[in-house]
């Protein structure tokens, strides 16, 4: 992505590459050591993206959008809403809610009723903001002369022990939960398709 990116001009056609990477933890820029937890026999990767420390592993489909976004004709505010919208629609083909939480890029469920579309209470007394969440999509990007890598996560049917082994994005006990847990069974490649789609359409320039 990187030497994508460096190597690119302004007539370089913008791409979105889909992946599952296999086990890893990941180090965003200002990523601190005592997020990682445990890692054990899982290999950590310090990346120039931002955010703190997340996993990827085999059932999780990976999108890395890379825009330019003068092109685009969108700042990177904007860009991040359109990267948690993908996934929101998507997670809507299956009838599930996902929610944004204020200061937390991402995308969280609840886990008493997914499926439920009233707004999120907001946070309890004690401060909590993902009190009754579970994070079921990580966000983290860079931004270089305007272009864009790294990119989104969504979490369809996998091993989710290793994100006990971490503070996921930087917040000590947040819950993280995939599709399969939720009770949505449906293959890995059929979310793949419907994000591709998602992005392809809310990543597109304006007119």
């Amino acid at each position: 992505m990187r030497a994508f990116t460096e190597g690119r001009g302004p007539h370089t056609p913008d791409e979105i590459w889909l992946c599952e990477h296999p086990s890893v933890f990941t180090q965003g820029l200002a990523g601190r050591a005592e997020h990682l937890l445990h890692p054990g026999d899982i290999p950590v990767v310090a990346t120039n993206r931002g955010g703190q420390v997340t996993y990827h592993g085999p059932g999780q489909v990976v999108a890395y959008p890379l825009i330019d976004l003068r092109r685009a004709g969108y700042f990177v505010k904007e860009y991040v809403y359109r990267l948690e919208e993908a996934v929101i629609r998507t997670l809507a083909t299956w009838g599930v809610t996902g929610h944004r939480v204020a200061g937390a890029p991402g995308i969280y469920v609840r886990l008493d009723d997914p499926h439920a579309h009233a707004a999120l209470a907001g946070p309890r007394p004690d401060g909590d903001p993902f009190a009754g969440l579970g994070k079921i999509s990580a966000l983290g990007i860079k931004v270089h002369r305007h272009c864009t890598y790294h990119g989104v996560a969504l979490n369809v049917a996998m091993d989710l022990s290793p994100f006990f082994r971490i503070n996921p994005c930087g917040y000590a006990g947040l819950r993280t939960v995939d599709l399969a847990t939720i009770g949505v069974d449906v293959p890995l490649a059929d979310v793949r398709a419907e994000l591709a789609q998602q992005l392809l359409r809310l990543l597109a320039p304006r007119p």
